[in-house]
């Protein structure tokens, strides 16, 4: 149809017309008439193309040899320059965006590549996009979409994530034991205080344990009562012989001679001499 003098042009396209090799101008969506056998359009698609990046062996800073994959959007924005100023647009985009994610992706820490993907992907796109402004095209995304690592670095990566998880277990426990040994030691001070919070915390041992449905249950209740009994006894025997009339401790009288009243009715022994 362009030879014989008519040519439409679709809403998502730009018709680039060339009249006996010269360029006449862009053509918008719609109806268009030329000039037969002299007029020559080409049609330029301004949608967005997806292009797969190949899977590609990179070697990291770090020396580990790891398999990128990658995936570019990119579209014709300047029809005449994607028709005039390359042949294939789509090659030349592909074959770019795989040495600049070879390029990237070789500077970086393997870590780096793992856990900082946004900040490579907007590195690879700012150089496709700078590369291909003079073709009439814009790269407005790329993204790291497979890496694949070595057996050994995958197991490698397992231990530590492995070793890391034990840490902070033992991390947390530790934290739980030394908040546990605080309230243990307040709850001692507030029972030593109130003793009759201690045969509360039993009742509520002996409602934990019937909730079991144990048919037998075997509770020292009075243990603590007999160990303070024992306690007594002993500090009263260590304080020394104590009259059981006046529950008061007896004291011996001094050595030597004293004077003692005798009781009404009973008379004094006779002396008797010695040398007789």
């Amino acid at each position: 149809m362009p030879n014989m003098g008519v040519a439409i042009v679709r809403q998502y396209e730009r018709g680039v017309v060339f009249r006996l090799g010269r360029l006449r101008g862009v053509r918008r969506p719609g109806f268009h008439f030329m000039i037969p056998f002299s007029d020559r359009m080409w049609k330029v698609s301004l949608r967005t193309v997806t292009m797969p990046v190949p899977s590609q062996q990179v070697i990291t800073q770090d020396n580990v040899s790891i398999g990128v994959a990658a995936v570019a959007y990119f579209r014709r924005v300047d029809a005449v320059k994607a028709i005039v100023e390359i042949e294939n647009v789509a090659q030349a985009v592909g074959q770019i965006a795989q040495t600049t994610v070879r390029n990237i992706v070789g500077r970086s820490l393997l870590d780096q590549v793992l856990t900082d993907t946004q900040t490579l992907n907007l590195a690879i796109r700012e150089i496709l996009d700078n590369i291909t402004q003079q073709w009439g095209v814009q790269v407005f995304l790329v993204e790291l979409k497979d890496i694949e690592l070595p057996t050994s670095m995958q197991r490698a990566m397992a231990r530590q994530a492995e070793a890391e998880r034990e840490k902070r277990a033992k991390i947390i426990a530790a934290e739980g034991e030394a908040l546990s040994a605080g309230r243990l030691a307040e709850a001692a001070d507030v029972i030593a205080d109130h003793p009759i919070a201690l045969q509360l915390r039993n009742l509520q041992i002996l409602a934990e344990i019937a909730a079991e449905k144990n048919s037998t249950i075997v509770f020292p209740a009075q243990l603590l009562d007999s160990a303070k009994a024992v306690t007594r006894f002993v500090e009263d025997q260590g304080r020394g012989p104590v009259d059981r009339d006046t529950a008061v401790p007896r004291i011996d009288p001094p050595s030597g001679p004293r004077a003692v009243d005798s009781p009404p009715g009973r008379e004094d022994p006779p002396e008797i001499d010695a040398g007789n």
